[in-house]
């Protein structure tokens, strides 16, 4: 089959607000040229689970008759959007790239797919991911994996892959992604894109299939620091509908972009670092810290000595409440139905043949962990760990205004590399983990490319609600990289 390189790169969420308000094009065009693109790499890259071509078109041509009318719903009117198959789409499969779900329509949106389409946006289809949202590769997907745009032997990260791989090739200008462990930043780092995790609570989980309710949180994936704030004051805010939704007051993330770095206080995790990482990685982290300081930040060192266990925190509460939300799964009311003579027998057949070997594992992990006996020792201490963890945050910013490290301690590494490993495959979140035990918001921005020509990301964290000076920090980090790489896609004939 003859291949050839993809022409012209998307443009941003902004640049093509701006042509779309000028009329220099439409949401429909727009729409085209991401299905044209979607057409001619999925063979490939296997980004989406489904594409809504007719849902997608009708709300292109709504979003276009509401311009002609003077009609303008905000930054996302017009764009097309992706979304992972683990959020809820009235009349749209759903199913959390699992065989338990296969052929579920859910009956309603989550509420960031209703923000979203109050905001003009077009959802161009369900991105895949790992099973559940369980992994760091989007190998465990019961669909088959994702591949990076950057290198097809390549994994895109997980769980959101899909969606990274999406905005990354091109076909999609944006996409929400979840993040319960650094699933939104990990692949934001492997495809050279933006990857954003919100505070805890200031994105509804209403609609989200859940992983671990404590940890998950809904958030963007752009190919800018300004795209990523457009995409979240789209959908974050209080919902009543989420009983963890933070009702106070929101931060106004763009309010200082371009405001540069000087005076703020840049915090470098000392433990993030070292054995493990590729020297390329630390490299480019240290290139840009340097920078920050050139730049008229005040460096400093910070130690959170908890962090070289939140690892294992993390492994016992992520899967003792995954253990706990898919109980609900059950061949009864919906998805998947097993064979069986008697309700528990239905119930051991349904889950044998829905879950994968990953969910597999983390359920029945997480079930010894709340086991009796085995409560207080594994899931008791876990949490007393978590707390510790809040408590080495808090004492890190009264040092420093943000804290910086890598996003992930590797580039994109190969497929199937990892998948008997686990505990390797853990270790690809290391970084992130912290700021999801700790509820707080964390940024990844592509900064460099790796011996191999693969993207190297750059974390910024930052206290709870800290989205404005964390977004400050990111735009700083944007211009100071200049990272203008693209992958080099190739497409089949049209």
């Amino acid at each position: 089959m003859s291949v050839s390189r993809v022409a012209g790169d998307p443009p941003t969420i902004a640049e093509a607000g701006r042509r779309l308000r000028s009329g220099e094009t439409s949401a429909a065009e727009l729409l085209a040229q991401v299905l044209d693109r979607a057409h001619r790499t999925e063979a490939q890259l296997h980004a989406y689970l489904t594409v809504d071509r007719e849902g997608a078109a009708g709300a292109a041509a709504q979003a276009d008759a509401d311009l002609a009318d003077g009609i303008d719903h905000g930054p996302l009117h017009g764009i097309p959007v992706a979304l992972k198959d683990n959020m809820c789409t009235r009349g749209v499969e759903t199913t959390a790239a699992s065989q338990i779900l296969s052929g579920y329509v859910p009956p309603y949106d989550a509420t960031v797919v209703r923000k979203l389409r109050q905001g003009g946006a077009v959802m161009v289809g369900k991105t895949n991911l790992d099973e559940f949202a369980m992994g760091s590769s989007t190998e465990n997907s019961a669909y088959g994996p994702s591949y990076n745009p950057w290198d097809i032997g390549r994994v895109p990260g997980g769980s959101s892959g899909g969606s990274a791989a999406a905005v990354a090739a091109g076909s999609a200008l944006a996409a929400l992604g979840s993040d319960t462990g650094g699933s939104i930043r990990q692949p934001a780092s492997l495809t050279g894109l933006v990857g954003l995790k919100p505070t805890y609570g200031t994105v509804s989980r209403y609609g989200l299939i859940a992983f671990a309710s404590s940890l998950d949180q809904i958030g963007p994936l752009t190919r800018t620091v300004e795209d990523a704030a457009l995409l979240l004051e789209t959908v974050w805010g209080h919902d009543p509908l989420d009983s963890t939704s933070h009702a106070g007051p929101y931060p106004e993330p763009r309010s200082r972009l371009g405001q540069g770095v000087e005076g703020l206080r840049v915090g470098v995790v000392a433990e993030l670092s070292g054995e493990g990482y590729e020297p390329a990685v630390e490299r480019a982290v240290t290139e840009m810290v340097e920078a920050l300081a050139d730049a008229g930040a005040g460096i400093v060192e910070v130690s959170l000595p908890t962090f070289e266990i939140a690892l294992s925190a993390y492994y016992l509460i992520a899967p003792a409440e995954a253990s706990a939300n898919l109980a609900r799964f059950d061949g009864i009311r919906y998805g998947h139905r097993g064979d069986g003579e008697t309700s528990e027998a239905l119930m051991a057949r349904t889950r044998a043949e829905g879950f994968g070997p990953e969910v597999t594992r983390r359920i029945l992990l997480g079930t010894y962990a709340l086991s009796a006996g085995y409560y207080d020792a594994f899931y008791g201490q876990a949490q007393r760990v978590r707390a510790a963890i809040q408590d080495d945050f808090a004492a890190a910013y009264e040092k420093a205004d943000v804290l910086v490290s890598p996003t992930s301690p590797t580039v994109a590494f190969p497929v199937g590399a990892r998948v008997d490993d686990p505990l390797a495959m853990y270790l690809s979140d290391i970084c992130t983990i912290p700021s999801n035990l700790a509820g707080h918001p964390a940024i990844s921005v592509p900064v460099a490319l790796g011996d191999a020509g693969l993207p190297i990301g750059f974390q910024v964290m930052a206290p709870p609600l800290g989205e404005t000076v964390m977004f400050q920090v990111a735009d700083a980090v944007e211009r100071l990289a200049g990272f203008t790489a693209a992958p080099v896609l190739r497409e089949v004939p049209a």
